[in-house]
């Protein structure tokens, strides 16, 4: 019963250890990514007692050896540690096209190294990027429609409105004014034979 203890857990230690992933990595680029201009890197760099880390890139020189020269060249150095972020910017102009190795390493306290897995990339500033070209698209006929017909539109007729020529003055129509004239004048001779009838009387009596 022991035996199975002890057994199931070193089981759950290896799980552990697998899947915990190595603390010190390169997460982006991926390796085998060809890359150009800027490059972010990112990476992770938890490490107990860590005392500074650097980050570098080598040359890999043609018929696939790492780094024969064990040359590395520093793209930045760090006193205190990063974990799932961005850690430098890589321009990839100041190097001729070819293959690199990059690599992070953490010095610790007690003078030990720990390095991450290598990433290999493959620089192409001189090659120009792959043109996608569009595929074409083969659009449904359709039977083109038949042009309306539009016709002119018709002219309204216009009306000349002729101002009516007032009528000529009726000659037998009668003013207020005419009305008082001709009554002043009646009135005036009936008077007058009024009196001559008084005289002709008087001058008849006597």
């Amino acid at each position: 019963m022991l035996n199975l203890s002890i057994a199931m857990f070193q089981l759950i230690l290896l799980l552990a250890v697998l899947f915990q992933g190595p603390s010190v990595s390169i997460t982006s680029p991926q390796s085998g990514a060809a890359v150009r201009g800027q490059v972010e890197i990112l990476g992770n760099m938890e490490a107990p007692n860590f005392a500074s880390a650097e980050l570098a890139f080598g040359y890999i020189p043609e018929g696939g050896a790492s780094n024969p020269a064990n040359a590395w060249f520093i793209i930045q150095s760090f006193p205190q540690p990063k974990a799932e972020s961005p850690l430098a910017v890589w321009d990839t102009t100041s190097v001729t096209d070819g293959d690199y190795n990059l690599r992070l390493r953490v010095f610790l306290q007690d003078g030990t190294i720990q390095d991450s897995p290598l990433i290999s990339v493959k620089v192409s500033n001189d090659t120009p990027q792959p043109t996608v070209t569009p595929q074409e698209t083969l659009q449904p006929t359709s039977t083109p429609a038949a042009p309306l017909l539009t016709t002119a539109p018709t002219a309204l007729p216009t009306y000349a409105f002729i101002q009516p020529t007032p009528p000529p003055p009726n000659p037998a129509s009668l003013t207020v004014s005419l009305v008082y004239s001709t009554f002043g004048r009646g009135a005036l001779i009936a008077l007058g034979v009024f009196l001559l009838f008084s005289i002709f009387i008087r001058l008849r009596k006597n």
